[in-house]
């Protein structure tokens, strides 16, 4: 947050971000500082994040890879292949140059820490003492690292550390003899281990992320609430029209209306979000992490009140002769959800 002493120094640029709303219907503040913006981004990573690993159980992450006909792609082949021509450079010289090589192997062994874990005591000591980079240096000062040998214990590591579907990878380094060719592929491979280890990480704290959860996203919610006051407007303005819908269905007579229940209110303002106008950008801050997943059930609720539609048109018009044949209702609805696919997107 900005320093009050310094505030007329601390005032930030024009071009900065804002947080202001224009359809907020309390206003928020005209600026915001980019260290409170930052704060607040990181405040909804890692809300977000932690909210897709409770709701999503099969949330994992994937590796990483920009299309090959991309920008990014091209940029990121020119630069590998560039890197890896240079360490075969270096390793077909005479003497061949193993200072690149050495960093690899260190960045190895760190990437092999990584995937240990506390119970490992005695395979951490074994790597310490296979890859211990003091010696490495000076066996290459002397001329007698034994690159396969290494290259060997490196693999036969990852084949005790790696999930069972790494196996045929790990079995394939072994294969490789071109020594630049081998290292590329341990980095890859290593790569998939750890992400392997996130994932399994993550399916392990799930249970105790779920008895956290509302706690947790109550914290989260508050501390942004403090920050920016008007960052939940949306919120408190789809929730006001629940409950004015709500009071109003129970009794037209401002007069007669009493307390309406909480969980009412609930209850239509989320039917209101299946029924969202896609072109609204005043969607609740509180759902938005969920929108995708809402978005999806309103249009499957679309498609049940359309096929429940057609079905009861065609048996109030061609009678229950026609209902009662084998297979027609199921073939039917088979018909109008083909006929209905996609329809969303159109």
């Amino acid at each position: 947050m900005p320093n009050q002493r310094d505030s007329a120094a601390d005032d930030p640029p024009a071009d900065l971000p804002c947080l202001e709303k224009l359809d907020s219907p309390t206003g928020s503040p005209p600026t915001a500082s980019l260290s409170s913006l930052m704060e607040l981004q990181n405040c909804v990573s890692n809300l977000s994040l932690a909210h897709e690993i409770v709701v999503n159980r099969d949330f994992s992450f994937k590796p990483r890879s920009a299309a090959t006909d991309s920008l990014e792609g091209r940029v990121s082949q020119i630069v590998h292949r560039a890197f890896w021509d240079g360490l075969q450079e270096q390793l077909n010289s005479d003497p061949p140059n193993y200072n690149h090589a050495v960093v690899l192997l260190q960045e190895v062994k760190t990437m092999l820490q990584s995937l240990l874990l506390p119970g490992h005591i005695r395979l951490r000591s074994q790597l310490d003492e296979v890859l211990d980079m003091d010696l490495i240096r000076q066996e290459v000062d002397h001329g007698a690292l034994d690159l396969p040998r290494l290259s060997g214990y490196i693999i036969n590591t990852m084949a005790s550390l790696c999930a069972p579907v790494r196996d045929p990878e790990v079995r394939a380094l072994r294969d490789l003899k071109d020594p630049v060719e081998l290292l590329r592929e341990i980095f890859r491979v290593l790569g998939l281990m750890k992400t392997d280890m996130v994932n399994f990480t993550i399916q392990s704290l799930r249970p105790h992320l779920l008895q956290q959860a509302v706690q947790y996203e109550r914290t989260k919610f508050q501390q942004i609430l403090d920050q920016h006051p008007a960052s939940l407007d949306w919120t408190s303005a789809w929730l006001e029209a629940a409950a004015s819908e709500e009071a109003q269905s129970d009794s037209p007579s401002p007069d007669s209306r009493g307390p309406v229940s909480p969980t009412a209110v609930l209850n239509r303002a989320y039917m209101r979000l299946l029924h969202w106008d896609p072109q609204d950008q005043k969607y609740p801050e509180t759902a938005l992490m969920d929108r995708a997943r809402l978005d999806a059930l309103g249009q499957q609720l679309e498609m049940l009140v359309l096929e429940a539609s057609v079905l009861l048109l065609t048996g109030a018009q061609c009678g229950g002769s026609v209902f009662s044949l084998q297979g027609f209702v199921g073939k039917l609805r088979h018909a109008i959800a083909a006929l209905l696919e996609g329809s969303h997107s159109r």
